[in-house]
């Protein structure tokens, strides 16, 4: 076989070569036939027929060389196809042959038309081994066998192959005499290098990723988890490759579980899998709201009201597990709507991102201060900011300086969304104006802890941040007796000593009420808001002043200022069914058709108005000393109470000598259980 072949590289390339070097030899004897003189040594110059006809005889000797070498190409096709010989592609397609015999194998691997380079053959094995791996992953996704196993069997037949087949430094079996060495040619410098098994291997798992996302339907659960406990599908992207979010969330909880059981021994699965998960949109939480869902999270949302504001009423949802707490704001909206309703205005509106830079040295920082104080470097920046959103409106800029370092306070209204992502894209293109102005400028981070974003800071307080919000109300004295249960001097000296002395003796920094974070969180909770943000939303002062009527006694003034409300009415949890929904009683769900950002202001002045319900309601319970009793009432705490004194009844009956114990336990819980 190695003879055949040696004689189709003599007649396919040695052979055309010859006839055209003797074509070529020939052209140039003729040529100098014609170029020589009469006399000895006498060289005639060329003529342009001369020329012509060296050229002419140049190509018919070229041309005769490749009408041999195509004519030997097509007599071995015919060949071929007349005796059933297969050619090299064809040849490799078949079985490879099953004896060890190092010509046989060698011979099946290059096709039969001769040696190949040594690259040109490493090459070509590695890619016919990767095809091979391609194959066994998509059987292995598929449910044939795991793409592990099937990588690892593979590897091991490639090791096999490599020692039966390579004739440079493997000798033949000890049962067949072994064989001289091939020697291979020199390698080709330009050929790129044959693919490594840590290629194949990623080679592999791109293929399962894949097949993952194109067969994965076709799987059924109990494959699905095989899968994603061996690692072969990624449990974050169920939903994108099961196409079915319900079916997707029942897969990674039982993922979970599974896990739970495994690796947290004290976790309690069982009880754990009454978290629900049916029933629930997962539509619109893919992508914008939660990952890795497992379930969602019912929390009770109760109505106060109807609260009136500015002249309409409107009743509040409240997502709570706090007894006591819708009752009690209940309460305080009916004394206000009692009282003729609250007033509320929004003062400022700006959402804030401080991005931190660095200079070289404090007086480049001083400089770029002293930039942004030009009204005309001031709109250049506002212009690039804006360009970012169609609703963003930078306000201002505040600059402050700490050393080499720069903190600029970016403010804007964001219309009805909150405006978190739509600032920061803004602040992101006016940076990209910084640097082209101070190239020596570095940006540390986009957000620098002045803007600030859900952490207690005196700049919110004072600078205020999202909605800054003022709503009041003036309370009869007659309302503050009939529905309050108190009276007006007692709720003005408990505020002064509990909301303004008692906060200042703490340093406080926007604490000066009573338990304004209560309800706005209640409220955000309910309408799809970032609850996190009640850190700086819930900044509030609440005074209780006292405003004489025109029968010459005093009525209550109450008012609450919050100078950071951080609400929207579109993007992130108001997207959610419930949360919507929630919106939807308030009449600000999604955006304002004709005046952006009215709905958000509106959702600021109904957050005020029932905190400033909840104020007075607490205010009110404290000063009257009603606070426990009401807790008692309607807290959980008693439900918890009751099944301690049945846990106690059931001990005694068991062990009469522990009921004592139990009997005492319950009762020091009973005087003791905190409001």
């Amino acid at each position: 076989m190695l003879i055949a072949d040696v004689l189709n590289v003599v007649a396919l390339i040695v052979l055309p070569a010859f006839i055209v070097e003797i074509s070529l030899v020939i052209a140039s004897a003729v040529t100098l036939v014609f170029t020589l003189g009469p006399n000895e040594g006498e060289v005639r110059t060329p003529s342009l027929g001369m020329r012509a006809l060296k050229s002419l005889c140049k190509w018919i000797a070229g041309a005769l060389g490749y009408i041999v070498h195509s004519s030997l190409v097509l007599g071995k096709s015919l060949g071929q196809a007349f005796t059933g010989i297969p050619g090299r592609e064809d040849r490799r397609s078949l079985p490879r042959p099953a004896s060890g015999d190092i010509r046989e194998n060698f011979h099946w691997l290059v096709g039969g038309d001769g040696i190949r380079s040594r690259p040109a053959f490493s090459a070509t094995v590695s890619e016919t081994d990767l095809n091979e791996v391609d194959a066994a992953a998509k059987a292995a996704v598929k449910g044939k066998q795991s793409t592990q196993v099937a990588f690892e069997e593979k590897e091991k037949r490639a090791q096999a192959q490599a020692a039966e087949t390579d004739p440079c430094t493997v000798e033949e079996p000890a049962a067949v005499p072994p064989a001289t060495p091939t020697p291979a040619p020199a390698a080709d410098a330009n050929r790129p290098p044959p693919p490594s098994l840590s290629r194949m291997r990623n080679e592999v798992s791109s293929a399962a990723a894949t097949l993952c996302k194109e067969d994965v339907e076709d799987l059924d659960d109990d494959e699905l988890l095989e899968r994603l406990r061996g690692g072969m599908i990624p449990q974050h992207k169920l939903e994108n490759l099961v196409g079915d979010c319900p079916r997707a969330v029942s897969l990674r909880r039982e993922f979970f579980f599974d896990a739970m059981q495994s690796h947290t021994p004290g976790a309690d699965v069982e009880r754990a899998r009454a978290l629900p998960h049916e029933n629930f949109d997962y539509e619109s939480v893919l992508g914008a709201c939660c990952e890795n869902v497992i379930g969602y999270m019912p929390i009770p949302v109760g109505l106060v009201g109807p609260l009136k504001i500015n002249g309409a009423s409107r009743y509040i949802p409240m997502a709570t597990t706090e007894g006591c707490l819708v009752a009690s704001t209940n309460r305080g909206c009916k004394a206000i709507t009692k009282s003729g309703g609250a007033t509320c205005r929004v003062v400022d509106n700006g959402m804030t991102r401080a991005p931190v830079v660095c200079f070289p040295s404090a007086l480049r920082a001083c400089e770029l201060k002293a930039w942004f104080e030009n009204d005309a470097n001031f709109a250049r920046v506002r212009a690039e900011f804006e360009s970012s959103s169609r609703f963003a409106r930078l306000r201002r800029v505040l600059v402050t300086i700490a050393g080499r370092n720069v903190f600029i306070r970016f403010k804007s209204q964001t219309g009805d969304a909150m405006g978190m992502n739509m600032i920061t894209k803004g602040v992101s293109k006016a940076l990209a104006l910084l640097r082209m102005e101070f190239p020596d400028m570095e940006v540390l981070s986009v957000s620098g802890n002045f803007c600030t974003d859900k952490k207690p800071s005196a700049v919110n307080w004072i600078e205020g941040r999202g909605k800054s919000v003022v709503c009041e109300a003036v309370i009869p004295a007659t309302i503050v007796r009939s529905v309050l249960k108190t009276s007006v001097e007692r709720m003005i000296d408990l505020n002064i000593s509990k909301n303004l002395i008692g906060s200042a003796m703490a340093g406080s920094i926007g604490g000066f009420n009573a338990h304004a974070s209560n309800i706005l969180t209640a409220v955000y909770i309910a309408t799809g808001q970032d609850p996190a943000q009640n850190v700086e939303s819930s900044n509030c002062m609440t005074l209780l002043e006292p405003v004489e009527n025109a029968e010459g006694t005093l009525d209550l003034h109450a008012s609450v200022t919050m100078p950071s409300i951080e609400v929207g009415t579109v993007g992130g949890g108001t997207q959610l069914p419930a949360q919507a929904a929630c919106l939807s009683i308030l009449g600000v769900r999604g955006a304002h058709r004709e005046e952006p950002g009215a709905n958000a202001k509106l959702l600021a002045m109904y957050v005020a108005g029932s905190v400033l319900a909840g104020e007075l309601s607490l205010m009110a319970a404290l000063s009257a000393g009603d606070l426990m009793k009401a807790h008692l009432r309607y807290n959980r705490s008693a439900k918890n109470l009751a099944e301690l004194a049945r846990e106690a009844e059931a001990a005694a009956a068991a062990a009469p000598s522990s009921a004592a114990s139990a009997a005492g336990t319950a009762a020091h819980t009973t005087c003791t259980a905190p409001p």
